[in-house]
């Protein structure tokens, strides 16, 4: 079975008109670029979660919410990390230069000796969500080429078809004949494009929801990091009005 639709493939292909042919080549180059945007963009979120899952583990043992960052001086390998470390960067930068001091030096011991006023706070959170943000759209890089080769093939495909059989009609005007054995070689060579696109498209779209799924839970952790982020940085250091 799988024979017998590559030769009529291909017998469709050669039997094609020029625009049908390079509408299938057209295609074809499109799933290429579309197969290497799908492994590169899975393997980079096997990455993200596996090094996000690793961060939230390793955060959840600290006392404080500078521990982590004091003590170990986050590397970024992933962007929940870099969430952390621009917080961390605010946080310490409004702290008082003797305060900050002594918590670069000897690490925090929690004890909200530290205090920031509501202003300040507020501005953390907003280094915070900006971090967010960017790191939310970093993590979907990649995935608007995918969704256009998906849509954009099966829509090449049914052009080439179209093409296809108004030649096909044309044809058959022009020789005055309705003969089934005259156009069905040329029906069979304009759906060529269309069969093409489908094939494209149909795994296209099974591994975007995969990787949107991915990264839906990806984005859930690196919102639910950052509003206990800034949760326990208000419960930690608010204490001097506004």
């Amino acid at each position: 079975m799988d024979i017998l639709l590559a030769n009529s493939l291909v017998d469709g292909f050669v039997g094609s008109n020029a625009v049908g042919r390079g509408i299938v080549i057209i295609q074809l180059c499109l799933s290429v670029g579309m197969v290497a945007a799908i492994i590169g963009k899975w393997r980079e979120l096997k990455f993200v979660a596996s090094a996000t899952r690793r961060f939230l583990r390793d955060f959840a043992t600290g006392s404080d919410v500078l521990e982590y960052y004091l003590n170990r001086r986050p590397t970024v390998v992933s962007g929940i990390e870099l969430i952390y470390k621009e917080t961390c960067e605010r946080l310490l930068k409004l702290l008082a230069p003797d305060t900050r001091s002594l918590l670069v030096g000897r690490g925090t011991d929690g004890n909200g000796a530290a205090a920031l006023t509501s202003r300040e706070i507020e501005l953390i959170k907003s280094s915070c969500e900006h971090a967010l943000d960017e790191e939310e759209t970093s993590v979907e890089a990649g995935m608007p080429l995918i969704a256009t080769v998906v849509a954009l093939s099966p829509m090449l495909g049914l052009l080439g078809t179209v093409w296809g059989v108004l030649d096909a009609f044309a044809d058959m005007g022009t020789a005055g004949s309705a003969n089934l054995a005259t156009i069905a070689p040329s029906i069979s060579a304009a759906l060529v494009t269309t069969v093409v696109g489908l094939i494209i498209a149909i795994p296209g779209v099974i591994a975007f929801n995969a990787m949107n799924a991915k990264i839906r839970d990806i984005h859930i952790d690196m919102e639910g990091f950052a509003d206990e982020l800034n949760g326990r940085i208000a419960c930690e250091y608010q204490g001097r009005g506004i």
